[in-house]
This record gives structure tokens, sequence and C-alpha cells, in this order.
């Protein structure tokens, strides 16, 4: 099933399904909003494949994407991960640390959960001189997952896949980093795209509890990166299993891959502008790409081999605030 939440006033908005195809959408006649559905989601999810198939046959109106808002425009809980071992790497070259032994266990923090920004924001920010990045990522939404979850547990309680722009303020981020008390003015709010969609939707791209697509990355309508989400160090269902070992999760809990990085990102791009200065530092011993500008856009789609859209388009503008 494919999902979106379009406008009604309210801060959650209208929960709609949305055609296979992403051209079509209608109300969802089982659950108002999405944090419903999720809340309920063994109950009802019956009747929502019912409404799906039937929205498929013809029915429902035009789905415009631009008036849509994040499938979940407001989280109890979003955590992120940094699973793509290729980018924690070259960051650790980059800064002259030594190689280390692989974590065991995954990285995660707590970011902001009561706002993500719809997939045509306008975002701002206070000055350019704080780093402003972008940050594709792949994202998994649950719904309530017991404490102490197995594997096999957690991969069952992954009900939405999403695709994240975590955005992030780079010059902040070492600074709050030394504190060792973690981020907050570094991390924003992240922008997410129009549609979520059940992980059958992908088919054998949903693989090991990874996106196996490429995420295209375009700044300022220039393509900058296609890396693949499969090469994550540890699957969704690991994400979960961490962040759950000590607590339940709650219905409508966010939890992101971290930055979509391959070994080759030489070869296909990046997706965020600090991994390109990584490599830039690496390769001739500074930076030479600035980070983004007022009236900046970051572009992110993913599509399936035949062309098909996934998630539909994200497309945010940096804006002064």
């Amino acid at each position: 099933m494919k999902f979106a939440t379009l406008p009604n006033g309210t801060p959650d908005g209208r929960l709609h399904l949305v055609s296979r195809d992403l051209t079509r959408s209608a109300p969802a006649q089982t659950a108002k909003t999405m944090q419903a559905a999720l809340e309920n989601w063994s109950v009802i999810e019956p009747r929502l494949k019912v409404e799906y198939e039937a929205l498929n046959t013809g029915g429902g109106d035009p789905f415009d994407a631009a008036k849509a808002l994040a499938p979940l425009p407001r989280a109890w809980q979003w955590l992120d991960g940094s699973a793509f071992d290729s980018h924690g790497d070259l960051m650790d070259k980059v800064f002259g640390m030594e190689k280390k032994e692989r974590n065991p266990k995954p990285l995660m923090y707590q970011g902001v959960s009561d706002t993500f920004y719809s997939a045509r924001s306008d975002i701002p920010f206070v000055s350019t001189d704080d780093g402003i990045d972008f940050e594709g990522e792949f994202g998994v939404i649950t719904d309530a997952v017991p404490i102490n979850a197995s594997k096999a547990t957690a991969a069952e309680h992954i009900r939405l896949i999403v695709q994240i722009n975590d955005w992030s303020l780079r010059k902040i981020a070492p600074v709050e980093m030394k504190t060792g008390f973690g981020w907050v003015q570094a991390k924003p709010p992240c922008g997410m795209a129009p549609v979520a969609v059940t992980p059958d939707e992908l088919g054998v791209y949903w693989r090991d509890c990874r996106v196996d697509l490429p995420l295209n990355v375009k700044w300022n309508g220039k393509q900058f990166g296609t890396a693949n989400g499969y090469a994550m160090s540890f699957g969704f269902d690991d994400l979960v299993v961490h962040a759950a070992y000590s607590r339940n999760l709650v219905a409508g809990t966010v939890l992101g891959s971290g930055t979509v990085s391959n070994p080759t990102y030489r070869e296909v791009g990046s997706s965020c502008i600090a991994e390109r200065r990584g490599i830039e530092i690496v390769d001739h011993g500074k930076p030479r790409t600035d980070y983004m500008a007022f009236g900046d856009t970051v572009s992110m789609d993913v599509r399936l081999p035949d062309g098909s859209p996934v998630f539909g388009e994200l497309l945010e503008t940096v804006v002064r605030t």
C-alpha cells in the first residue's frame, strides 16, 4: 500500500491512500490519520488493503504530491542511525582518526520528532555560516514494538518505508558533539518525501530489511549522487532491535538509516555535501565545494528499475528565517 497525508487544517492532516503509480488518491475510510492507522495497524490493515485495491482499479481523485504534508507530519519519536560504513570510514579518514574496529552495535541518536517538513517546503535557516547540508536517507515507521524485541519480531513491526532528508548544520555539529550531550542546534527537523509505502510495494527491492534501490539526489538541478540503500551494515530490523532494547517503542516511531553511502562514492556520488567535501580533502588536501546558500534547492527521488516512482519527489528550498 501507498499513503500520503493531505492538509485539512489540523496538525496531523488527513490520511489518504495513493495509487501504485502515484497518480490518484482517496481518503482512507478506515483511519483518519497516519498515527491512528499505526496504532491499530494489525486490526485495520486488511480493510486498508481493500480500499487500496479499489483505488488501483479506478476511482479517487488526481494526486498532487506538491500539496501533501509529510506522510507522518509529527511523530512520537525520531531515531536516526549511522548504518553506512563507507560514510563513517571516510569521515574518520578526513579527521585523521585511526581506523577502528566495527562497533558491534548501531550508532543512533534521538532527534526532533514534533515536525517533519513536507516534500515541497521552504526550509528556514538562520545563517549560511552554519554549514547548511542535506542528508539523503531511507527510513521506516513502526507500529508498537515490545521491549527487547527479537530481530524477527522487529522486522514484523516495520509497517512503512519512507525517504528522508535529514537537514544538518555542519559548523555547529562538532561543537555540540564535543560537549558529550548530543545535538540540538545542529539538527533541525527533517523533510520527508510525500508518500510512505508498505514493504511489499518494493517487492525484491526490500531485501534483508534494506532498500535495494538507488537514491537519486540533485542539488540545484544538477546530479549529485545515486548511492544504493542496500549497503547498510545494519538492516532496519537491527536498528529497531537496538532502539527497543530497554524500552517499548510506541506506534509511530520513525527510524533513519543515516546518510546513504556506497564504497564507490567517487563513481556513484554522495547523498550529502559533507561526504563530497571529505572526498575532496582526501584527494586534493582541502574541500572545494561550499555548503548550501539561501535559494538553493535539493531534490531526492527513488524509482524502480522500470522507472516507476516509489516515494514521490522531495524538492526543498533553503530560505532565510
